[in-house]
């Protein structure tokens, strides 16, 4: 029997397992400081020793120094599997923090314990990212288990902080440590569709930003005495929604296929209905083509906030929460190929390279000068109440990871 059907085989019968697993990282609320929450750190120490209980034995931690949680640290994890080549390494790569449950109302069971019905299983987590975790875990014991060796070096990392910009994860790994080589097969199991053939290979460029407006506070009913913080920042919001049309370029590779500008949080001002906000404070969400980089999308924020400042007598100051600019993977790089036969390999479809507006920690490898690519066979129920994973999924892109492991597609190099 050949060796992937072998692993395959193996990684059909370990839905228990698999969902054993999912229910021990979901127990362990591993939320940002940002989000209320204390880290990754037990997460990953729970990981860990899940991990050598099953026989990996090649670990390496990478802790980026965090004083707002309790134990001062955010870990990445690295866990390899030695192959027949370590000329290069196939990086499988997941994040182990998860966003807040959101409105409990909204959930069907407890977003922090495991309920598996109906060939999926519930919970905060489950899907992003336990299903990418979940599967290179076992996709790597797929070779433990059976005593094949990859046909190149195996990377499983595991980093924190992805939810909330990466700081204390890719983005210290890349600035502190030397861990990637320029040939290495990075693939990231955190976004796709539900047949599983779209690779994503670009981002758009983003932009958050945060508003304050200042005027002067006032009676409801005497507005000329004032100056109206909150209609100022409106009409901030409804110019800076207008760049949608004036960077108007169309790109197919995207979904929408344009730049976007939208006002999302607000921050309360005065609570009572019968006084004029002298203080207001509006954040954007802006997605942006590659086409235009971030330096000419500042000039036109800046003109429009002081055109506002003119108008309405206020003063505005701007700052950015997070902000950027991603090089695209070429749709005809190693990693891209590779991935590619292996989903022909085990779901038997054609991929199809796209870009997305959201971002993702590919941005940062890509800017760094290693093409990784986004991939997943999933039904997008991130960050949404009552959030899961079909099981068939993660066994199936367990086993594309373990197709990727395998050499699958991965052109010798001369």
């Amino acid at each position: 029997m050949k060796e992937l059907d072998i692993v395959r085989d193996w990684l059909k019968a370990q839905k228990p397992e698999m969902v054993a697993l999912e229910t021990l990282l979901t127990s362990i609320p591993a939320m940002a400081p940002e989000s209320g929450g204390e880290g990754e750190l037990k997460k990953c120490e729970a990981l860990t020793e899940w991990l050598r209980a099953k026989g990996f034995t090649n670990f390496e931690r990478f802790d980026a120094p965090d004083s707002r949680v309790p134990s001062g640290i955010r870990p990445n994890l690295v866990v390899t599997l030695p192959g027949a080549d370590d000329s290069r390494s196939v990086w499988i790569m997941t994040h182990m923090d998860v966003v807040p449950p959101g409105e409990l109302a909204k959930w069907e069971t407890d977003p922090w314990k495991v309920v598996e019905k109906d060939g999926r299983v519930y919970g905060r987590g489950v899907e992003d990212n336990q299903q990418g975790l979940v599967g290179s875990v076992f996709a790597g014991l797929a070779f433990l288990a059976n005593g094949i060796t990859p046909a190149y070096t195996v990377k499983l990392l595991y980093v924190a902080d992805e939810e909330v910009g990466s700081a204390y994860g890719i983005q210290y790994l890349l600035k502190a440590h030397n861990l990637f080589r320029k040939d290495d097969i990075i693939v990231i199991p955190d976004g796709g569709d539900d047949q599983g053939s779209t690779i994503e290979i670009a981002e758009k460029n983003l932009l958050w930003l945060r508003f304050q407006t200042k005027g002067k506070q006032t009676h409801g009913s005497r507005p000329d005495q004032g100056a109206n913080a909150h209609l100022a920042a409106c009409d901030l919001a409804v110019r800076l929604n207008g760049l949608e049309q004036f960077f108007g370029e169309r790109n197919d590779l995207f979904e929408p296929n344009r730049s976007t500008f939208q006002p999302t949080k607000k921050e309360a001002n005065v609570p009572n209905i019968n006084t004029i906000p002298g203080e207001d404070v509006l954040c954007m969400d802006c997605r942006i083509l590659p086409t235009y980089p971030l330096a000419t999308v500042r000039k036109e924020v800046e003109r429009i906030a002081r055109e506002v400042e003119s108008k309405h007598g206020v003063t505005i100051r701007w700052t950015e929460e997070q902000a950027v600019e991603s090089r695209p993977t070429p749709m005809d790089a190693p990693v891209v190929k590779a991935l590619g036969a292996s989903i022909k390999t085990v779901y038997g479809v054609d991929y199809r390279p796209i870009g997305i507006g959201g971002g993702t920690v590919g941005a940062y490898l890509r800017n760094a000068g290693f093409d990784a690519v986004v991939w997943s066979k999933m039904d997008e129920t991130a960050h949404q109440p009552n959030e899961y994973c079909v099981l068939d999924n993660l066994i199936g892109d367990a086993s594309v990871m373990a197709a990727l492991m395998l050499g699958t597609g991965i052109s010798a190099r001369s």
